[in-house]
């Protein structure tokens, strides 16, 4: 190559923009309109990108968590009070009940009014308690009041109880005193049914147990203007072996009675919350 020519081509590596080998500088045609953008701006600009996208991450994590915390928990107490308040006894229908409303130690888990073990109708005049026992060890109260729920899902067969008492001695009502359970055949009419919860195969009761029963029972009998005399065995209705221990043991049923009877007759003991 000519000398002269060689020359040329040197001279115009150093030109800006007219470099023959390498990238191209930008000219000013090259650049976009507008103001320019600093470097250090870009750069904090790049920075705020990723904590804007954990901004818009978080908040639709938030929406999503509310929305299944909504339907998870809320949406079902919504119906579960729903429920309640369908199946609670009206105010005013029943003077026993409405007392009973207000008393802190009965738990009221009301049945839904179906055939098969509440089926809403009217109770007689109340001449007595019946005793009964599950016959399911270990089972607590609100299980045995989930199963009589349950039947009217089932129909397997027509059972209930006004009240259980659990083996920590905690009292669930299951249907109002103004109403029967199918607990105690012909004599749904007239009594109110307590179902004892026991923790073996023997039908013995736990202390809790007995203690929640005769002051419930107490606390019925005060109501009702009836005795422990007008307390009452299944058995002695039907000669079903029920409640087990209290069969089994004659003993221990009169004492039972008679621990009703004494708290009866204590002053203020069956009328206090």
């Amino acid at each position: 190559m000519p000398q002269d020519i060689q020359d040329i081509i040197d001279s115009l590596d150093t030109v800006p923009g007219t470099a023959l080998t390498g990238e191209r500088e930008n000219s000013a045609a090259d650049r976009p309109e507008g103001p320019a953008v600093a470097m250090p701006e870009r750069r904090r600009a790049k920075k705020r990108l990723p904590w804007l996208r954990i901004i818009v991450i978080a908040a639709a994590s938030a929406v999503v968590l509310f929305a299944f915390l909504w339907e998870a928990f809320y949406v079902p107490r919504m119906e579960s009070d729903r429920l309640l308040h369908e199946n609670y006894p009206p105010q005013g229908r029943s003077e026993i009940q409405d007392e009973l409303n207000l008393l802190d130690w009965v738990d009221q888990e009301f049945l839904p009014v179906n055939e098969f073990s509440r089926p809403g109708t009217p109770a007689g005049e109340i001449t007595g308690i019946v005793i009964h026992y599950i016959g399911n060890p270990g089972t607590t109260a609100m299980q045995n009041r989930n199963y009589f729920a349950n039947l009217s899902a089932t129909g397997e067969r027509h059972a209930s109880s006004n009240f259980i008492v659990c083996l920590d001695g905690t009292v669930v009502q299951c249907v109002p005193v103004d109403e029967i359970a199918y607990a105690s055949v012909d004599r749904n009419i007239d009594t109110v049914s307590i179902e004892l919860c026991h923790p073996d195969e023997t039908g013995s009761f736990t202390d809790e147990t007995l203690s929640s029963a005769v002051r419930l029972a107490a606390w019925l009998c005060a109501r009702y203007g009836i005795t422990g005399d007008d307390i009452i065995r299944h058995y002695d209705i039907t000669g079903k072996e029920c409640p087990k221990y209290f069969v089994e043991n004659e003993d221990e049923w009169e004492a039972f009675k008679d621990a009703v009877t004494a708290v009866i007759e204590t002053d203020g003991a069956v009328s206090s919350g």
